[in-house]
């Protein structure tokens, strides 16, 4: 951030690139089911295919932080922790961000053309749950459940990529994914309670209340659940159970935190779940390399 010339901060913030968690927890599905394929198919994940997910996550996140922003510049003008955004605060305007958007989507369409012909159409049928979660929040208490079956849809790639087609383990991880992103995004969005009750926006954190901290741990559950099926399905072995067990235990530990936390404790739990991410990947990673 200190070596960004003044001319892009206002687009790197966009971007979110100054905060790497999001791309990093868009990128965890990608690279397990990768692992996962590789684990079916008796090897290590392909690193390529690892590389061209990483690219894209970066790419994809940007982009879709981006037209977030473009669609919620009022309400963020409203909120005191989104106020001094690029757009509401107008350090950039709504043309050059529509401009940098597109741009990002064509980074994101020239990894997806690197993939099969089953996979660039899995990828292209992503976009209908990505445009519409931005507008979940007005409509529904239920925006992370939006964003779970967004943020998750790399389950399905990392699988298609290898074999060109789904079966039950990418589906079964898919799902794992998005009960995941329902728990650390409503963990994310306590810190924004106060100021979402005010303007309207809704949140699974405003709608558990005092109950968050169950509403969490019956979502991390039932991924952890779903992650274990996934890799029986696949066919892991001792290794990838290791590093499950680590990943089931991560959650566990975030939701003994979750009682009475504030902004800033909310704000770290969210980006711990980087970790979990790389724990369920490296388990099954391993297990392949391994095999």
């Amino acid at each position: 951030m200190r070596l960004t010339p003044d001319f892009a901060l206002p687009f790197v913030q966009l971007a979110r690139l100054d905060r790497p968690a999001g791309w990093q927890l868009l990128l965890a599905p990608c690279w397990q089911a990768t692992a996962l394929a590789g684990l079916a198919a008796h090897q290590g994940p392909n690193l390529w295919r690892l590389l061209l997910f990483l690219i894209g996550a970066i790419a994809m996140r940007g982009a879709g932080c981006t037209y977030n922003d473009i669609l919620d510049r009022k309400l963020d003008a409203r909120v005191e922790r989104t106020r001094n955004r690029p757009l509401p605060s107008r350090r950039v305007t709504v043309r050059a961000a529509v401009a940098f958007l597109v741009a990002q989507a064509l980074v994101g369409l020239a990894v997806l053309l690197c993939f099969n012909g089953f996979s660039i159409w899995l990828g292209v049928a992503s976009l209908v749950v990505v445009a519409i979660y931005p507008l979940m929040k007005r409509v529904t208490s239920w925006p992370q459940a939006v964003l779970g079956l967004a943020f998750s849809w790399g389950a399905l790639m990392g699988w298609s990529a290898t074999f060109a087609s789904l079966s039950l383990a990418p589906i079964l991880l898919y799902f794992s994914a998005a009960l995941w992103t329902i728990g650390y995004d409503t963990i994310y969005a306590l810190q924004d309670k106060r100021d979402d009750a005010i303007v309207g926006i809704r949140s699974t954190a405003r709608l558990f209340g005092v109950r968050t901290r169950l509403g969490v741990g019956v979502f991390y559950a039932g991924s952890a659940a779903l992650a274990l099926m996934a890799i029986e399905v696949a066919g892991g072995g001792a290794i990838a159970l290791i590093g499950w067990l680590a990943y089931a235990a991560h959650l566990a530990w975030q939701v003994s935190q979750i009682e009475g936390a504030d902004p800033p404790t909310a704000l770290r739990l969210f980006r711990s779940n980087r970790d979990a991410g790389l724990i369920l990947f490296a388990g099954i990673a391993l297990e392949g390399w391994a095999g």
